[in-house]
């Protein structure tokens, strides 16, 4: 095997399938890159048997052939070879990276040794722009369980009805909810059809990295098994999540007895203040309470105590609860809307975050309180 290829976008291409390669493992060669020549491009894939990445990239081809090369080393060796036209010869396993003055010489494995990357059956597709899709994400992964007792919740549950696209992530102590009308990019989508599968977080970490802002539609194949995402000259493959996902729409309150209106960057900057004296080894309730036209904020550790003040619009009748500060940092950094609507019931119910324009549905991310005591 033997290509010429484009010094930064072939850096782009391992970096890219290097998210899918294993740190360790039984089998080296999940510890490494396919290289493979076809045509007239270069296709890079990464596995490590629960997720693969395969990207393409255009190449000079001399002869075809195909290398498993150690990943770690690949990339470090492409990332400091000069910026410009890369020379790669495999004879036998030896393979020669050359561009000017500048050489190396590393033994790679046989791509006999790669496992193949599962095949998706196609049962349904969807297309949506890559920007639209990375915001779904972002606004929505902080919320997916890192917890492997209910591996179903490890990922986010996408969920099609006719035309409108809600994906939701729950961990236990907070809910995330995007929803988006994908109509108009997706022509075969009718009134009544519906679907729904669970993506991986780990899936969905990476497609939020290499997604752009573009208005290029990225597209989600579904298969019995496995899904796959195409974005450019990028796929990504996963296992399906399968389980019983939270039945959200009887965990979230019908009705409020507050309502609030408040500017969300006023709010965010508000308890990020107070929020200095708390760290992990220094946890500590948010305190919040609802007056008219202010909410106060109160943080109180070993190391001291911390108040702040936002303005709002509402009043929420002296209502004391407590809230994890980062649960609720990660809502409202989320939140796609400069004015937010803060919903309440007691200091043992769920707030509710949605816009606050009511006939936008577009969000809606529900934090549990803390119990807090009458101290301090």
């Amino acid at each position: 095997m033997k290509f010429y290829c484009d010094k930064a976008e072939l850096l782009t291409a391992v970096q890219t399938a290097g998210r899918a390669v294993a740190s360790k493992s039984t089998m080296p060669a999940l510890e490494g890159l396919l290289l493979q020549t076809s045509g007239a491009e270069l296709i890079v894939s990464g596995y490590d048997l629960k997720t693969g990445i395969r990207t393409r990239i255009e190449a000079e081809v001399d002869t075809p052939g195909s290398i498993v090369l150690n990943s770690k080393l690949f990339t470090d060796i492409i990332r400091n070879m000069p910026s410009d036209k890369l020379t790669i010869d495999c004879n036998n396993l030896m393979v020669k990276i050359s561009c000017y003055a500048s050489e190396f010489e590393i033994l790679g494995s046989s791509a006999d040794d790669f496992p193949e990357l599962p095949a998706v059956d196609t049962e349904n597709q969807i297309r949506l722009p890559e920007g639209v899709f990375k915001s779904i994400i972002s606004e929505t992964l902080f919320a997916v369980s890192e917890n492997d007792n209910k591996p179903i919740h490890t990922g986010s549950l996408f969920e099609i009805n006719g035309p409108n696209l809600t994906v939701i992530s729950v961990d236990g102590y907070r809910l995330a909810l995007r929803r988006e009308n994908i109509g108009e990019y997706n022509g075969q989508l009718v009134e009544g059809q519906t679907d729904s599968f669970v993506v991986p977080g780990t899936m969905l970490g990476e497609l939020k990295n290499i997604c752009s802002d573009s208005e290029g539609l990225a597209a989600i194949t579904v298969g019995s098994r496995y899904i796959m995402c195409k974005v450019r000259e990028t796929e990504i493959i996963s296992r399906r999540l399968e389980g019983e996902f939270l039945d959200y729409k009887r965990s979230i309150p019908e009705q409020s007895k507050i309502e609030i209106d408040v500017d969300r960057k006023a709010l965010t900057t508000s308890i990020e203040r107070v929020s200095l004296i708390i760290n992990d080894t220094l946890k500590s309730p948010l305190r919040v309470t609802l007056d008219d036209g202010v909410v106060k904020l109160k943080a109180l550790t070993p190391v001291g105590k911390a108040n702040d003040e936002c303005l709002i619009k509402g009043d929420g009748g002296g209502l004391e609860i407590g809230f994890n500060n980062r649960y609720m940092l990660d809502a409202l950094k989320a939140a796609p809307s400069d004015e937010i609507k803060m919903k309440f019931n007691t200091a043992v119910n769920p707030c509710i975050i949605t816009p606050s324009d009511e006939n936008d549905d577009s969000f809606l991310y529900m934090i549990l309180p803390v119990r807090i005591t009458s101290a301090g």
